[in-house]
């Protein structure tokens, strides 16, 4: 504003319209000034779980660990046999040493990873790249990469790694952080001597001596339960179990639960070799089986199968409801006994609140299904299991992908009573299946192995409303191959040329191109065999999408075909979708006028459907045709109307993209204001969600600001992770 009246009548300073960034209001100012914008803060996981209140006799470990690592950082490999209390030590170090770590407490269970097909070092990466705020679709794609990340984002401030049962080093050598003072915890059930090179200190850790076996069992059961007379039956107790934390914290439980039985009658049955040795015929762990046996048979009958049948379940976690579909109860029956075995220490509770199994213990389980119920309930238990998989599997798919096309029958089959307790919305579906991926991967290939072909071919369709959303290739592709084969086990051709149509999506995103084009060349010929109009359109929109990337001329009549089946099925959404991509093809070879009018159509045809979404897709598609013909100015107003409706949808990771062209645009006609404007949006939603561009957005707007940290600003919101799926005619990615 001016000095005096005069000025102010003659200066306005006034903003109007949508700002996604900073905006500076000046009028004359002197001494120059500072723009100085921020990074939104990343989340600080702190995801070690928390120590066991009953602990005796590792201070020495904790001491240990404390003199190597000191406030230099460094790393700790903790071995020893299962049970012997590894974890607990490193939970123990790390909640005692909590706040110390600013940068963040991370924890990789491996043995999670392990039970869940396609788990390896890279889902453990991508595990704590998550927890720092990186959406999936910004992970990149190898292991060096996706390493190369998390080292970046943790090198400014010292975490501590948790790593929980490690069974290769290469394990721990992705997961190593480069900040100064960083400390790594890590345990395995061998040495890992491979590590010695990386600086790591090796801790055996021996099992609990007598007189801290004997406290421990004082500590769980209380003095007066473990009276001065029966110091010498503990000792034994302490004996039979081999000193193992886990073995003693079972007997206890024994104790507490049957008042009755004495100290000495335990140790008496602890000491039996004939049963032990009945317990323990797999190999090397058999003090340790030799107590889950003891605690089993203490258990009351019913609770005692369903232990037995649980060992039967597919992956590596259940709940109450999956539980009550191995009994064949109701869940409520099914939670009563699962606090029993609880009690019992024989499953515990995982973080999400589901149940699960030490390993052994799950082996256990499985014995003693084979010993004591027959080859036809263990089947029909399978079969009980996999049909609860499927049917949670329905209800998630109609949640996230609505009324797309399905070849299987598996959401037709849901009764009133499965709709009425369907998800309440997609986002809570989608996390229902990101959750039970393990489970329902292992109840597919459990209804392979039996030779269920429906079943194996209906989970791998259901499935994919959590892979077109969250891109988990290997396992996609695993699913969807021995989904498509299992179709065609069945005799079904419209269920093979469904599957292999999909399974063309990981493969081009794998860039393994040759084998995608043959599937969806098989897919197109069942899809055809089977005279299903609307799928035929569909494979051969996913055929187009192919001949995208290597053909776009051939692309244009394959999307001409798709149209001709499209418009006979009378699928309008189809239709849009069709001229979309076509649109965009034609465009490729410089077909202009036809490419405009198409993307017109489609445009028109998805505000109609109320499609927002799709339809700011197809208007910024529309932009782009113009800046490439030399129309800018139409070309800055069908972006900036994109731009803004794509936000409306939450679509921002498009919204991004649109933003960096109307930033080039900014930049060719000398607009340094809006260049930095729209610059700064797009730097906003990379940052926000983790996307690789940031890095190089925030070093061009540095490079036009000398002297100032030019960030995003305080973004004021974090991108929807859940955005919807991109749409083809069925309502698929």
């Amino acid at each position: 504003m001016g000095d005096n009246a005069a000025d102010a009548g003659r200066v306005r300073n006034e903003f109007s319209g949508m700002a996604h960034g900073p905006v500076i209001q000046a009028g004359v100012i002197e001494g120059g000034v500072r723009i100085e914008m921020h990074r939104p803060e990343r989340p600080v996981p702190r995801q070690v779980p928390a120590g066991s209140r009953q602990f005796v006799d590792r201070e020495p470990v904790l001491a240990e660990i404390d003199g190597w690592v000191g406030d230099g950082g460094g790393m700790a490999v903790l071995s020893g046999l299962p049970g012997v209390g590894k974890s607990a030590t490193v939970r123990r170090w790390a909640q005692e040493e909590r706040g110390r770590f600013p940068g963040g407490e991370f924890y990789v269970d491996f043995a999670e990873l392990r039970a869940q097909a396609g788990g390896d070092v890279s889902a453990g990466v991508s595990r704590c790249l998550r927890a720092l705020g990186v959406e999936d679709r910004y992970l990149p794609d190898s292991l060096g990469e996706l390493t190369s990340m998390l080292r970046t984002l943790t090198a400014d401030e010292r975490v501590l790694m948790v790593l929980d049962d490690v069974t290769e080093p290469a394990q721990v050598r992705a997961l190593l952080p480069s900040a100064p003072g960083s400390v790594v915890l890590a345990t395995s059930q061998s040495k890992l001597g491979e590590l010695l090179a990386e600086g790591a200190r090796l801790m055996p850790l021996e099992p609990l001596s007598p007189e801290h076996g004997r406290q421990l069992l004082r500590r769980l059961c209380g003095a007066e339960r473990i009276a001065a007379d029966d110091e010498g039956a503990a000792e034994r107790i302490v004996a039979s179990c081999g000193g193992l934390p886990v073995a003693l914290q079972v007997a206890a439980a024994r104790l507490v639960m049957h008042p009755g039985l004495s100290v000495a009658a335990l140790a008496d049955e602890l000491a039996d070799d004939r049963r032990r040795l009945d317990a323990l015929r797999r190999g090397g762990e058999r003090t340790v089986s030799a107590v889950f046996a003891v605690a089993y048979a203490g258990l009351p009958g019913p609770v005692a199968r369903l232990y037995r049948l649980l060992g039967l379940h597919p992956g590596r976690r259940w709940d109450a409801a999956s539980a009550a579909a191995a009994a064949g109860t109701t869940p409520e029956r099914a939670a009563e006994q699962l606090d029993v075995l609880e009690t019992a220490s024989l499953v515990t509770v995982a973080a999400d609140g589901r149940y699960e199994f030490h390993d052994l213990v799950r082996l256990h389980a499985r014995e003693q299904a084979a010993l004591e119920d027959d080859e036809p309930e263990r089947t029909a238990v399978v079969a009980r299991v996999v049909d609860h998989l499927l049917t949670r599997a329905a209800q998630a798919d109609l949640a996230v992908m609505g009324r797309r096309m399905r070849i299987g029958e598996y959401t037709d089959r849901l009764s009133e009573a499965d709709r009425a307790t369907a998800f309440p919305g997609r986002q809570e579906a989608l996390h229902w299946l990101d959750a039970w991926r393990g489970e329902l991967l292992s109840a597919q290939q459990i209804a392979a192995d039996h030779g269920w072909h429906r079943r194996a071919w209906e989970l791998a369709e259901a499935l994919t409303a959590l892979f077109l959303n969250r891109r988990y290739l290997n396992d996609w592709v695993r699913s969807g191959d021995l989904g498509a084969r299992h179709a065609e086990a069945d005799g079904n051709p419209a269920a093979e040329a469904r599957l292999r149509a999909l399974l063309s999506r990981p493969l081009m995103d794998r860039d393994e191109l040759r084998r995608a084009r043959a599937e969806l060349e098989t897919a197109v010929a069942r899809a055809d065999e089977s005279g299903h109009t609307l799928l035929r359109a569909s494979v051969r929109e996913f055929y187009g999408r192919y001949w995208d990337r290597c053909d776009p001329a051939r692309a244009v009549t394959v999307y001409e075909e798709a149209m001709v089946y499209y418009r006979a099925a009378g699928d309008e959404r189809g239709i849009a979708i069709g001229r979309f991509f076509m649109g965009s093809a034609l465009h490729a070879v410089g077909r202009t006028g036809e490419a405009q009018a198409a993307l017109q159509d489609a445009y028109d045809a998805f505000l109609a459907l109320d499609d927002r979404r799709m339809g700011a897709r197809a208007l910024a598609a529309l932009g782009g045709m113009h800046r490439d013909l030399g129309r800018a100015t139409q070309a800055v107003a069908a972006l900036e109307e994109a731009a803004a409706m794509l936000r409306e949808r939450g679509a921002v990771h498009y919204e991004a993209e649109v933003c960096e062209t109307l930033a080039e645009l900014a930049e060719e006609r000398g607009d340094r204001e809006q260049w930095r404007r729209f610059l700064t949006r797009a730097l906003e939603i990379y940052e926000a969600g983790g996307g690789p561009r940031a890095v190089e957005l925030r070093g061009r707007l540095t490079d036009a600001a000398p002297g100032a940290a030019t960030d995003a600003g305080s973004a004021t919101e974090r991108p929807d992770g859940g955005e919807e799926a991109d749409g083809e005619g069925t309502g698929d990615a």
